[in-house]
């Protein structure tokens, strides 16, 4: 089954199709010579996955699917949510999102977190979602040099070491990702 998937973010590509294997063809934006950075402007996960999904729908009219996820504090409220990429500004760093969760955590004991990806597949015109959940805590320095995003300051509920410390297949293991595209692949297996 070929699915294109609505992203530039090579990082959740390679995720992606570690967990696909090989029954599925992703194709990737740039892969479908298409070259835009879909505006995520929605106050959810949810929302904004869909508008991600249906942008690239209404242009390549294929099956597809997109994800949008969000590191989910408690302490702040559910920040970072759906700002996660843009935590710290548009320039959507990594380092600087880090820094800034870091200094709003600095003294707070309740540091438990959930990582969530909310997923939009358009499958013969139709949009279905799944959803993934991640638990764990935030930690009060980064540990680890794999991964990307909040990976190096989140360890999730059953481990000792962050995402940014495990390979792929260790965070697979925990992944919100992961656990989203679970139920995708049973579906499209069912389907």
């Amino acid at each position: 089954m070929k699915l294109v998937f609505a992203t530039n973010n090579d990082n959740k590509i390679k995720e992606i199709r570690s967990l696909l294997g090989n029954g599925f063809e992703i194709v990737t934006l740039q892969e479908a010579g298409i070259d835009i950075d879909i505006p995520e402007p929605h106050d959810t996960l949810e929302e904004n996955a869909r508008e991600k999904s249906v942008t690239i729908h209404n242009m390549t009219h294929q099956n597809c699917f997109s994800e949008d996820t969000g590191l989910e504090i408690l302490a702040l409220n559910g920040a970072p949510g759906v700002l996660s990429a843009r935590y710290a500004g548009e320039q959507k760093s990594a380092d600087d999102n880090i820094v800034k969760v870091l200094h709003e955590m600095a003294g707070k004991t309740d540091r438990k977190a959930n990582f969530r990806t909310v997923i939009s597949l358009i499958l013969d015109n139709k949009e279905y979602q799944f959803e993934g959940i991640c638990p764990g805590t935030i930690l009060t320095e980064r540990k680890g040099g794999k991964g990307f995003g909040y990976d190096p300051i989140f360890v999730p509920d059953g481990a000792d070491i962050t995402f940014a410390e495990m390979d792929l297949a260790g965070k697979n293991q925990y992944s919100h990702r992961a656990k989203a595209f679970q139920k995708l692949i049973a579906f499209l297996k069912a389907h």
